[in-house]
């Protein structure tokens, strides 16, 4: 049995005795400052924290940044300061960035720390007293009442129709009733399924009770939340590993050739000094140092369409995770569905009817047989929304705003009071009988209010001066044994036993549809007024059956379609009921024919390896614990899957944390859940994560294509110098046209691909595999052969050109230099398919575009005007020398194009 489960089969006089307490008198304040030296302050542990010197000195310890400060060191001895200004001011960058997103990750404990409660009501030495949560020890007695934030665990011993919200903790979607009683069930008990239970940072929403303190601090249920964030690392994102990985690969081979240049050329007769400067060159060339920068551009300008399409990122490399996820766990209630419990199904006078409308909206019709019914003209639907709206203690509320630049009125509802008893003031507002209407028309006289052992609720309204009437609602069983007729054809009649068996069949064909339901009853009332409630509460008129349910969001069926068309699962863990659970599932798509539903339970007794099987079919978990939600992470990690976690409460802030990539909802999401996610949904709307898994894609692609791009000219430049070499060649690029080539081609045209659009197949190919290397399909074949031949075509253009005048050197390099600039503008073009240059068009990214001119236009430049001729070593070119330089440059896109349409590029597999 789990420590938290130990108390709830423990009678009074057992947990008394346990905790030396006497509940009359509680606690001597002697013997609870000794309790509290012993066990410590009530309080959830922040654990170890770095200082935020030591956050942003840990964002310089990463291997491309000390690549990067190489570069800086490198640029400064050759005396090209502004790149060396450049270097630093990205380094610097992605520190202040990184530093950002990791000293706010600090604040998710903060924020779990203010769900405790300040204050708490306490007896001791025999009085009731208001003392700090945080002096509170096991074995106080403490006193709860509505609106109280319940602050420690409590074991309950005496709840008078409590019921305390815990949908933050447990996913519940609605108050959960409480009890002073003992409960039985076996080792391992639901936390959601605990009724004499109330748990640190709940909140009571009705009634009162008195529990005795059995846990405190970190050793409560949030404080086992606290400790999972505090012990779960954060995954590196795929981006970060890839990036890391070429880093490792530059440097290595980047040097490598470098040095073979050099040595080679030495060993040609060149000048040893002259070859050092080339191949420093060569080196700042070779490694991308604008490569941080880019992948940063291309980040923050996905984040700002994201953005635009209601996903706010929090952690830049996060955002192309989502292109590789391949199961989304999402939490149920208020992602999946509304959060808004809504009417649906009525049954009366022999008749079933839906409901349409959803959410608090009051907008909707009653359907029966495909045919609307009316209130005003059916007046057994009257009386029952009658007795709905009336024998109701909540208010639906209707709020107006202004938005937008003309100020357009915006409407909203919401309801004030008991989700359950909301949901009957909107099916009411539905026909017509509005709150306010009704109480102008009937008067309240007396209450008996809803008992959680007699689960009903009644109202004596009085209309005029004669005419009484005893309204209750209640639950369907319980009810039907107090009545004696039933409202047919809006007449009393006798209620057979019959009539019994059909009612309570009805009530179990709504229960199997998921649906919670309540029964309507009502008494003429004639005499005086009744006492007690069960005088008052018997010989009652049965009117009907209400089923309600967290209904799903309307847009999230189509959301799970293009999900399963993109290869990514949807996995619904909710910590609400097995029955719910199975039943929205359904409805949305997300439980499939031969898909498996896991309770709590059943996942508690369940191997590690024989979990492991079942977690592919697996597609709805059910009332599940933190514990549980974070095992399933894991497990699913495990298997290879990249897995988006999405949830609201603090009872999903570890997994989201665990997750590939956390998604917390943006309205009704706690601040514990905003601050362990990496993306938070400003609508809430689990659609959003498939425009944002859309966006991801994309900018992993865009990533993917400058990279390209950058290593293949990188290697092109670093041929044509290695090939010279070898052939004992003069050299074909001097130092400054290297590092002009890196300037100048590697910026723009690179952050150019950085706002690619998405191709058009980006949501209809599986997720890509998150250990497949960055040069995976086809990305490395691109590198080397299009380098290869950029290499190869500029080095013939040299030769070719100095061959035919020897003496003239200047003009053969000139020719050279315009050639690798102007293959790199017209490759920068074929980077921008996964296929080949011939399938997009290259006109349609007029960022691109306008680059490649802006580049072209720059080469222009050094070429022919005349104060720049003598630095950048070049001379002007005729018609003849053009023609060349355009053949030369031209050729490697257009020959490798054709080999992409001979030699298709594989499509990514999923291996998780």
């Amino acid at each position: 049995m789990s420590e938290g489960s130990r108390y709830l089969d423990w009678d009074m006089e057992k947990l008394t005795t346990h905790f030396d307490v006497d509940p009359a008198e509680g606690l001597e304040h002697s013997e609870a400052e000794k309790r509290l030296e012993k066990v410590g302050p009530n309080q959830l542990a922040e654990g170890q924290r770095l200082s935020p010197l030591a956050l942003l000195l840990n964002q310089f310890k990463d291997f491309m940044v000390l690549v990067l400060l190489a570069a800086t060191l490198v640029s400064g001895l050759l005396g090209e300061y502004t790149d060396a200004i450049a270097i630093i001011a990205i380094v610097l960058l992605n520190a202040v960035l990184g530093f950002i997103q990791e000293f706010r990750a600090e604040k998710s404990l903060k924020a779990l720390k203010e769900l405790s409660a300040p204050m708490a009501r306490v007896k001791r030495n025999g009085s009731w007293k208001r003392i700090p949560a945080a002096e509170l020890v096991p074995g106080d007695i403490v006193s709860i009442e509505s609106g109280d934030r319940i602050p420690a665990d409590l074991r309950l011993i005496h709840a008078e129709n409590l019921y305390i919200e815990e949908s933050a903790l447990t996913g519940e979607s609605v108050p959960v009733s409480k009890t002073g009683g003992v409960i039985r069930g076996g080792k391992e008990i639901a936390l959601g399924d605990r009724k004499n239970m109330a748990f640190l940072g709940t909140m009571a929403v009705r009634g009162t009770g008195v529990g005795v303190v059995v846990f405190t601090g970190m050793k409560t249920e949030m404080g086992k939340i606290a400790h999972l964030i505090q012990t779960t690392e954060s995954m590196q994102t795929p981006l970060q590993n890839r990036l890391e990985q070429l880093g490792k690969v530059l440097i290595v081979v980047s040097l490598f050739l470098t040095a073979v240049v050099v040595l080679t050329g030495i060993v040609h007769g060149h000048d040893a000094y002259k070859m050092f400067l080339a191949g420093v060159s060569l080196a700042v060339a070779a490694i991308p140092e604008g490569l941080p920068a880019i992948v940063t551009i291309a980040l923050a300008l996905g984040v700002q369409r994201m953005i635009r399409r209601r996903a706010i990122v929090r952690k830049l490399p996060s955002v192309e995770t989502l292109g590789c996820a391949s199961v989304i766990c999402s939490d149920k209630t208020g992602t999946l569905t509304q959060n808004k419990m809504t009417v649906t199904h009525l049954w009366l006078d022999g008749r079933q009817l839906e409901v349409s409308g959803s959410g608090y909206k009051p907008e909707g019709e009653f359907i029966f047989d495909g045919r609307k019914v009316n209130p005003g003209r059916d007046p057994g639907l009257k009386r029952l929304l009658e007795v709905a709206v009336l024998c109701n203690n909540a208010r639906l509320i209707r709020e107006s705003s202004r938005e937008g630049m003309l100020r357009r009125k915006q409407e909203s509802w919401r309801v004030d009071g008991d989700p359950t008893e909301g949901a009957l003031m909107v099916v009411g507002a539905k026909g017509g009988h509005t709150g306010e209407a009704l109480e102008k028309e009937w008067k309240r006289v007396r209450e008996f209010p809803f008992d959680s052992e007699r689960k009903m609720m009644s109202v004596l309204v009085e209309k005029g001066k004669g005419q009484r009437v005893l309204m209750t609602k209640g639950a369907p069983d319980v009810l039907l044994n107090r009545c004696t007729h039933l409202l047919r054809g809006g007449r009393p009649v006798p209620l057979t036993e019959a009539m019994r068996e059909k009612i309570l069949s009805h009530n179990d064909q709504l229960a199997a549809m998921a649906l919670r339901n309540l029964a309507f009853a009502y008494r003429e009332w004639k005499g005086v007024e009744p006492g007690r409630e069960t005088e008052a509460e018997r010989e009652l008129v049965f009117v009907g059956l209400a089923g309600m349910i967290d209904p799903p969001r309307e847009e999230v069926k189509k959301a799970i379609r293009t999900c399963r068309r993109a290869g990514i699962r949807t996995v619904m863990i909710t910590g609400d009921h097995q029955t719910t659970a199975v039943a929205i599932a359904r409805q949305l798509g997300i439980l499939t024919e031969g898909g498996l539903t896991v309770s709590g339970n059943q996942l508690q007794r369940m191997s590690d390896r024989e979990f492991e099987q079942k977690s592919k079919n697996i597609q709805v978990y059910a009332r599940v614990s933190p514990e549980h939600k974070l095992k399933i992470v894991k497990a699913l990690q495990k298997d290879g899957d990249v897995v988006a976690m999405t949830g609201d409460g603090v009872n999903d802030a570890p997994a989201i944390k665990a997750a590939d990539i956390g998604i917390a909802m943006g309205i009704t999401g706690t601040d514990v859940s905003k601050e362990a996610s990496s993306l938070i949904l400003s609508d809430d709307n689990f659609a959003t994560i498939v425009s944002a898994i859309e966006e991801g894609r994309s900018i992993y692609d865009n990533i993917r294509k400058f990279i390209s791009y950058l290593l293949a000219s990188n290697v092109g430049e670093i041929l044509v110098m290695f090939l010279a070499m070898l052939a004992g060649m003069p050299l074909p690029l001097v130092p400054i046209q290297i590092l002009w080539v890196n300037l100048v081609t590697d910026g723009l045209p690179a952050m150019a691909l950085g706002v690619d659009p998405a191709e058009e197949d980006t949501m209809d190919r599986p997720p890509r595999n998150s250990r497949e290397s960055i040069f995976a399909r086809g990305v490395g074949w691109k590198i080397v052969s299009r380098g290869l031949l950029i290499g190869t075509f500029t080095l013939a253009s040299f030769w070719v050109a100095y061959q035919e005048a020897p003496d003239d050197l200047v003009r053969a390099q000139t020719i050279a230099f315009a050639t690798l600039v102007l293959a790199q503008l017209i490759y920068v073009f074929d980077c921008r398919s996964s296929q080949s240059v011939f399938h997009r068009n290259p006109l349609n990214n007029l960022p691109l575009v306008l680059a490649v001119v802006s580049s072209a236009l720059l080469l222009l430049v050094v070429m022919y005007y005349p104060p720049l001729q003598p630095i950048f070593h070049t001379v002007s070119l005729g018609f003849r020398e053009w023609a060349l330089v355009v053949a030369a440059s031209a050729l490697p896109t257009l020959l490798a194009g054709l080999i992409d349409l001979i030699r298709p590029v594989r499509q990514p597999v999923h291996h998780g």
